[in-house]
C-alpha cells in the first residue's frame, strides 16, 4: 500500500487577492478541517501536491498531513482546479479518527473482462460508474473495489447490490431501494450489429452535397 506525507504551512491571510498571491509562489492553498476542531488554512507546494495526484491511490489513502511539526491523518475531501489549466487551485483535507466511520469515494477496477462469456460472443462492455460511495473505519478504508466481470454474458449487467466489498466495508446508500441500485457495467452487442446496419462508405442519393458549383459562385 502506498504511504503519501503531504507538508503544509499554516497561513493567515485570506482573500482572492492573497490567494492569488500565495499562487505565484509555487504554493497552493487549501484547509484541513474535522474531528471537532477549529478548522486550519494551510498552503501546500504545488509540485508536491501535483506528484501525489498522479497516484490514484492519493484519494483514497488515509494520508500524513504535517501542519507545523504536527503530523494529523486525514483525506483528499476536495480538490477546485482551473477551468482552462486544470491546476489544482485549492485542497481540502479533512481529519480522520481512528474510532469515526468515513463516507468517501474510491475507485473501481474492472477485471476479467475479456474472459467472459459476453466479450467471447463478440460483446463490448459499458462502465456506467467509475466509482462509488462507502462507509468504513479509517483502517479499513480500501484503495479500490474490484468488479469481476468474468462471469457476464450478452445482455447481462451488474448493480450495485451484487458488487462484492471487502470486510467492514459497506455501500454509503441504501441499495435495497432500487432507485440507489445504479447499474455499475453492462454488456452489449455493438450497436452496429444491433440494428443490422452496416456502414460501405457510399453516400445516399438523399445527402445533399455541401459546397456545389453553384453555391460556390454566390
Amino acid at each position: 500500500m502506498n504511504e503519501f506525507e503531504v507538508g503544509a504551512l499554516k497561513r493567515d491571510e485570506t482573500g482572492k487577492g492573497a490567494m492569488r498571491r500565495l499562487r505565484t509562489t509555487g504554493r497552493v492553498p487549501g484547509v484541513i478541517y474535522g474531528t471537532g476542531k477549529d478548522p486550519e488554512n494551510i498552503s501546500v507546494k504545488a509540485n508536491e501536491l501535483r506528484k501525489h495526484l498522479e497516484h490514484e491511490a492519493f484519494f483514497s489513502h488515509i494520508l500524513t498531513v504535517s501542519v507545523g511539526g504536527e503530523k494529523v491523518q486525514a483525506v483528499v475531501k476536495d480538490l477546485q482546479r482551473h477551468p482552462a489549466s486544470y491546476e489544482v487551485t485549492h485542497v481540502d483535507f479533512l481529519r480522520v479518527s481512528a474510532t469515526d466511520a468515513l463516507t468517501m469515494r474510491v475507485p473501481l477496477h474492472f477485471v476479467n473482462e475479456q474472459q467472459s462469456p459476453g466479450s467471447k460472443a463478440g460483446g463490448v462492455f459499458s462502465h456506467m460508474l467509475n466509482d462509488i460511495e462507502i462507509r468504513c473505519l479509517p483502517a479499513d478504508l480500501p484503495e479500490f473495489v474490484e468488479v469481476d466481470l468474468g462471469a457476464m454474458a450478452l445482455g447481462e449487467s451488474v448493480h450495485l447490490s451484487q458488487l462484492t466489498l471487502p470486510d467492514r466495508v459497506s455501500l454509503a446508500v441504501d441499495v435495497s431501494d432500487a432507485a440507489h441500485d445504479h447499474t455499475v457495467a453492462t454488456v452489449h452487442m455493438p450497436h452496429e450489429l444491433e440494428t443490422g446496419a452496416e456502414d460501405d462508405g457510399e453516400v445516399s442519393a438523399e445527402v445533399p452535397v455541401v459546397g456545389t458549383k453553384d453555391e460556390k459562385e454566390d
